[in-house]
């Protein structure tokens, strides 16, 4: 990782704006120009590409530290002209006040597993038995991780496809009526009330009544 790429990441991280970044290096006494920061934002394969030398790395990580945990009494910490990966790793680490438990989280948001022993050995001295160098991939990690805490988001590799989908409640289905029972079909459609038929016309003696006609009473006409 280069340092240009590093400076990207941590302003992103920390949402920093150009004054701001600005601003980390004036707290290490150094006076940086908004060109000069531009110049070391871009893109490596942009042409107005300028290379963030170690000492100006170095000197805004130190200028990180008095950002976040304030200024300590005592003189100011003078800024490394060679930085490494555990010389970044390890200013990162002080400036926001990490403890190792802290580290193995946030190593975790980037899916990668580090033990503790071999965390521990990124932050040795130089030439101590027990020192390790801290390859890129660890940095990149790191940055990656410390990204998902800071900016609150969600691993791209953590999402599953199927988290949008449990978030929709699926509507109810309804039964088919197909499986319903015929019995239950038959008294879903209630049959249409029939008419009673129309009461029929009746005289006493059983006779159709015409008019003009009397009525014979035992085979005799009667009038």
């Amino acid at each position: 990782m280069t340092n240009n790429d590093i400076l990207r990441r941590i302003r992103y991280t920390f949402d920093y704006s150009d004054t701001k970044m600005i601003g980390v290096f004036r707290l290490a006494d150094l006076a940086v120009t908004r060109v000069q920061l531009n110049h070391w934002l871009k893109k490596d394969d942009d042409p107005e590409y300028i290379r963030l030398p170690d000492l100006e790395m170095a000197t805004f990580l130190n200028g990180l530290i008095v950002e976040k945990r304030g200024k300590q009494d005592g003189p100011a910490p003078v800024p490394e002209r060679r930085v490494t990966n555990n010389i970044i790793f390890r200013k990162l680490k002080i400036a926001l006040n990490l403890t190792a438990e802290d580290i193995l989280a946030i190593m975790a948001l980037a899916n990668l597993q580090v033990s503790k022993h071999e965390l521990s050995a990124f932050f040795r001295k130089e030439g101590h038995k027990n020192y390790r160098e801290c390859q890129d991939q660890i940095l990149r990690n790191f940055l990656t991780g410390l990204q998902h805490r800071e900016r609150k988001s969600e691993p791209k590799a953590n999402k599953s496809p199927t988290d949008k989908a449990a978030v929709k409640k699926a509507p109810a289905k309804s039964e088919p009526a197909a499986n319903k029972p015929v019995a239950e079909k038959a008294a879903d459609k209630k049959a249409p009330a029939k008419k009673a038929p129309a009461a029929k016309p009746s005289n006493s003696g059983g006779e159709k009544f015409q008019w003009g006609k009397a009525p014979v009473k035992g085979g005799k006409k009667s009038y």
